[in-house]
């Protein structure tokens, strides 16, 4: 993983565009360039103000960018929120939970969070069982982005680091 840079925003409109990945963050109504491009001056003020955010995913093997995913808050409570999305062809490979366990163990170890949650639609089955391998708890259904969303919480006394799941670099 690596911080999004001002270059990244076509490949970031190229990845949310699509239609099946789409319908899981928002649909196409909060997916349109313009939407995704002040996402992206959400996801960069993160990073100038907390020192994480969202990152580009890469590949390790090649570097390919597969993904965005990291730390930002929730704009309706103020929580941390661990996020992602992947590029289609690289759905049901493990690099959801892989990128998300390092962000909780940044958050929790490095940034000093004392809790962090998620949230999806309810029909995103593959994004809530990634939430509940990774230990955190389903507490409540409620709106956020404009959806109806499951919202699943950890804290730090509950999560339990995992071998083997890459660093996040924040430089």
């Amino acid at each position: 993983m690596r911080p999004l840079t001002a270059d990244d925003l076509p490949t970031l409109i190229r990845l949310r565009s699509d239609d099946d990945v789409s319908r899981y963050i928002g649909g196409k109504r909060m997916q349109s360039p313009e939407m995704i491009e002040q996402r992206f001056r959400f996801y960069l003020a993160c990073h100038e103000q907390r020192g994480y955010g969202m990152a580009m995913i890469l590949r390790k093997s090649d570097g390919e960018i597969i993904g965005w995913g990291g730390l930002q808050p929730l704009e309706e409570t103020g929580e941390t929120e661990v996020g992602y999305g992947f590029d289609k062809p690289f759905w049901g490979r493990g690099y959801a939970t892989e990128m998300a366990a390092a962000w909780l163990r940044f958050g929790f170890e490095q940034a000093g969070l004392e809790r962090i949650v998620a949230v999806a639609i309810p029909e995103n089955v593959a994004s809530r069982h990634v939430m509940e391998k990774l230990g955190m708890r389903y507490e409540r259904e409620a709106q956020h982005y404009g959806n109806n969303c499951v919202f699943y919480a950890i804290t730090r006394a509950e999560f339990v680091p995992r071998a083997g799941f890459y660093a996040v670099h924040n430089s």
